[in-house]
């Protein structure tokens, strides 16, 4: 690689930003481009408890996020439970994530310049890079410019359609402490409620040509009107997340002679949750990583030991977890009943949001968890419904039936 030119970086997202500390840190000249910088993006924003041990400055800086601790899960039938999760999720406004990363970036070294970049030719070693500004020269491409990256089709096919969520919400003025969760009948995703600093991010997300954009947008104001949110005030927003099918995944190419994609260009997210912002930030750290090493094919060795087997199994599962059945009942509907009804599987829940409970080895530890599963889902049927009887109350029973009610306005939790 001739370290006399830069590496260039197209896109200043969360990947882009990190590769670009990362590869600065390590005494590379780089070049980011993008033509927006900080800006807000559709999304949770949530930020995993396993997203803020990996990259501790995330979790430090307090002043742009909101650390949300309780949780909603809501059926398709509306069945309601609420649980604390151990480890709370760091929920930041996009802008205010980007604007952190980019920060971080510059103070690294790294040069940003907000410019859109319209065309790339040359190739290994002697990129050439387009703006309406100039033409611009590299030894080595990275593009982390999202999920419809326009350069795309000059190294790889473009993603799918069959390999995309559709998403639809509103930046909701107001406050919360609650994350919210509704899973729905006949789509392949759910509604999310995630309270950010000072506003709510409330959105819907469903596989693309199963349900179009206005249909969701439809669907998610019919919910946010029956639960007390007014839409006054409100930014609407659509987006595209990648959800990649098994057989992409097990074809995935993240690299070549000279280049490299991450986070969203190279379809790194989780296909049943959408949850995407751990994978961009550690796939920008092991690209960074091996193009220091002068070994750029290490990436994707990395990604194949440590990424791809759990967003391929994911893959494999997300059809079923959506419109599976399990004991006479639909996935969905089991899930937040066992959620309501067991402490061992509330604890594994907790431990699915911080992202420490990986799709690998879940399986394994359902089975360990089922004589205590069966042991207080009985001990939750047989338990009279009235106090004074001289049994242990349930402490959720109450909570329980509350939660059958519609939540009026954003609620505190």
């Amino acid at each position: 690689m001739d370290t006399q030119l830069p590496i260039v970086i197209v896109g200043g997202g969360p990947a882009g930003a990190l590769a670009g500390e990362r590869l600065a840190r390590g005494k590379r000249d780089v070049l980011l481009f993008d033509e927006k910088l900080a800006w807000e993006k559709p999304c949770g924003g949530g930020i995993t408890h396993k997203a803020l041990i990996q990259y501790p400055f995330l979790g430090e800086a307090e002043s742009r996020h909101n650390r949300v601790g309780h949780c909603e899960l809501i059926s398709p039938s509306g069945r309601r439970v609420r649980f604390r999760m151990q480890y709370p999720v760091a929920i930041f406004s996009r802008f205010a994530l980007n604007e952190l990363l980019l920060e971080r970036a510059r103070a690294a070294g790294v040069e940003l310049r907000q410019e859109r970049v319209t065309r790339i030719s040359g190739s290994n070693g002697d990129w050439r890079l387009t703006t309406p500004k100039g033409e611009y020269r590299a030894a080595y491409l990275i593009l982390a410019a999202g999920a419809r990256n326009p350069f795309r089709a000059q190294f790889l096919p473009p993603i799918s359609a069959h390999d995309l969520l559709a998403t639809a919400g509103y930046f909701i003025p107001g406050r919360s402490s609650l994350l919210q969760i509704q899973f729905l009948k006949g789509i392949t995703g759910y509604i999310w409620v995630f309270p950010r600093p000072d506003h709510v991010s409330a959105g819907i997300a469903g596989k693309m040509g199963e349900t179009s954009t206005a249909e969701l947008r439809r669907t998610l104001e019919r919910w946010l009107e029956a639960n007390g949110f007014s839409l006054e005030g409100a930014r609407f927003f659509s987006h595209i997340l990648p959800a990649l099918r098994p057989r992409t995944l097990a074809t995935l190419e993240v690299y070549g002679e000279g280049w490299a994609m991450i986070g969203d260009s190279a379809g790194l997210v989780d296909p049943i949750t959408g949850e995407g912002l751990y994978y961009a930030l550690r796939s920008a750290e092991l690209c960074a990583e091996a193009v220091l090493a002068e070994r750029p094919a290490e990436y994707k060795l990395r990604l194949e030991e440590e990424i791809l087997p759990e967003l391929r199994l994911a893959a494999r599962v997300a059809q079923r977890f959506y419109s599976g059945q399990v004991f006479g009942e639909s996935v969905l509907e089991r899930m937040v009943s066992l959620t309501s009804q067991s402490e061992s599987f509330r604890n594994l829940m907790s431990d699915l949001f911080a992202g420490i409970q990986g799709y690998r080895d879940l399986r394994s530890r359902l089975y360990r968890s089922l004589p205590s599963l069966m042991a207080e889902g009985l001990a939750g049927t047989l338990r009279l419904p009235w106090s004074g009887s001289g049994l242990a109350t349930d402490p959720f029973a109450e909570s329980a039936s509350r939660k059958q009610q519609p939540l009026k306005g954003t609620a505190a939790g």
